[in-house]
């Protein structure tokens, strides 16, 4: 009999052959440490490649005079960087002892070159780091293999940031959720609120990932990425510099504040008012504030001071205070945010929903998150539930939806990527996003109901009944059952039959075991 061939072996991604590399830093590099080095070589290949390319088209152009002039490469949104600066010095030197002390010149030097990059690059970070030559020289030739600009559609060192933040977040475990929300979740607020066109900010940006789907939408949709404006704050001052460098490499212009910082006691973009907020604050943190601290802030008029043992209401009224007459806000909290009522919370929610803020509210499905097991959900704030977001949207239901709150359960939707972790499908988060607008009247492909087990509009005083809990499961009710077609008198006998043998066989082995006893002496 003719054997089988051997299936062929699974082509490895660049991205993973890369992993697999860097990978190779544990032991030398804490897994929290080594994500900088990575990413500080694969910026500092993309920002040399684009240098490159610039500097061969104003050869090929005859404007040699030009080449070291910085402005005929921002002109282009290109980085200039002078000689010390560039990959191909790094590569040349990747064996030499001092490569460490090369690669931290080429990042300081960059930066000092680029305004758009103060702040962004870590500093003297690879001489601090010791790390052993050779892994070093390995991990340069991986990135040296990418070629950073060959496909602009592909977006190359977006996936990689993308890949590894990922794979950073799920080694770090807990500590990963400082830099990283799920690609599918992000996703999912961004086809909730649209972010077309306005400024758009993230109060604890990460490493920025809220800002690089906005614009993915943006250009998914055939719609201009110059017209949002970007705005966050992060108070890691290792992340802030990972959100730059994203931004960066990605030519998006943001405004991340002049430094890293807290946002509840140092807000930067303080007379700010967003269009759109995408958030994922960290969850139920704790001891944010000091009993004496920001009683009287301005964030909180008209509500209770959020309590000092959880900062999950501070961030909801840090983000209803920045938002616009018309916008939009979608952030991810701890399910517990929905139903708490410890130390005023629950007056906060009641009073957040008379004011009618709450436009809807997702019970996510579990595993989602690298860095936590915690059951989450999505809020979703308006200050004017009648807005009209998107230019074309018929307005027919806007009225209808005053008063009113969209609950979703999503909790059984998802599929799962390996044992430990699920991601919401494409056609999930088309199904809950076309859900909400058909809800708001903005769906060009047929109107809202309610369906049994997924989703309900339900009014103030059905909340209020609810004692103010907004926990989708309470109002969407148990989705119907389809019947068999198989008679109720069928199936008991059938479940009897099954029951009766299921005791027998319960019989035989407590008889078994029984005997089993006896025979090593225990009998009863």
């Amino acid at each position: 009999m003719a054997r089988k061939p051997a299936a062929p072996k699974k082509q490895k991604s660049f991205e993973q052959n890369l992993w697999d590399t860097a990978d190779k830093l544990r032991g030398t590099v804490e897994s929290s440490e080594y994500k900088h080095v990575v990413l500080s070589l694969i910026f500092l290949k993309f920002v040399s490649d684009k240098f490159e390319e610039r500097r061969k088209e104003l050869i090929a152009e005859g404007k040699e005079a030009y080449l070291d002039m910085g402005e005929f490469y921002t002109m282009k949104n290109v980085f200039y960087l002078p000689e010390e600066a560039r990959w191909s010095l790094i590569q040349k030197s990747a064996k030499q002892d001092d490569i460490a002390v090369t690669i931290d010149t080429a990042l300081h030097t960059v930066e000092k070159n680029n305004k758009a990059l103060r702040g962004a690059l870590p500093d003297n970070y690879f001489s601090r780091l010791g790390i052993e030559v050779s892994k070093l020289a390995a991990l340069i030739d991986s990135i040296n293999n990418i070629d950073t600009v060959e496909d602009r559609e592909e977006d190359v060192v977006g996936r990689v940031y993308e890949y590894f933040l990922g794979k950073f977040a799920a080694t770090e475990g807990k500590g990963g959720g400082e830099f990283y929300t799920p690609k599918c979740v992000v996703n999912l607020i961004a086809e909730m609120i649209e972010p077309y066109r306005g400024k758009i900010y993230d109060p604890c940006c990460g490493s920025g990932g809220m800002f690089v789907q906005s614009i993915k939408f943006v250009e998914n949709h055939q719609g201009n990425k110059k017209d949002i404006s970007i705005y966050g704050q992060e108070q890691t001052a290792t992340t802030y510099k990972l959100a730059k460098m994203n931004l960066a490499i990605r030519g998006i212009a943001g405004n991340l504040g002049d430094v890293p910082a807290d946002t509840f006691f140092k807000d930067q973009h303080q007379d700010l008012k967003a269009d759109f907020i995408m958030a994922n604050p960290p969850f139920n943190l704790d001891a944010w504030r000091e009993a004496d601290e920001l009683t009287d802030d301005s964030r909180w008029s008209g509500y209770e001071v959020p309590p000092t043992g959880n900062a999950n209401y501070a961030w909801i009224l840090h983000m209803v205070s920045k938002l616009s007459e018309q916008g939009v806000a979608g952030f991810v909290l701890a399910n517990g945010s929905m139903s708490t009522n410890t130390k005023g919370e629950g007056a906060i929610r009641q009073k957040i929903l008379e004011n009618d803020l709450v436009d809807c509210m997702i019970a996510l499905p579990g595993q989602l998150f690298y860095t936590t097991q915690i059951p989450v959900c999505l809020w979703f704030l308006t200050k004017n539930k009648g807005a009209q977001t998107i230019e074309g949207h018929t307005q027919s239901n806007h009225r209808a939806r005053k008063g009113e709150t969209l609950f979703i359960d999503a909790r059984n939707m998802g599929s799962m990527l390996d044992r430990t972790h699920k991601e919401l499908t494409e056609e999930d988060i088309a199904t809950i996003a076309r859900t909400y607008h058909a809800w708001r009247g903005e769906a060009k492909d047929g109107s809202y109901e309610d369906v049994a087990g997924f989703c309900k509009a339900a009014t103030l005083d059905e909340i209020k009944v609810n004692d103010y809990v907004l926990t989708p499961g309470r109002y969407v009710g148990a989705a119907e059952i389809e019947d068999d077609g198989i008679p109720f008198e069928e199936k008991m006998e059938a479940l009897t039959r099954t029951l009766y043998r299921q005791m027998e066989e319960s019989e035989k082995l407590d008889a078994l075991i029984r005997e089993n006893l006896e025979a090593l002496g225990y009998g009863g």
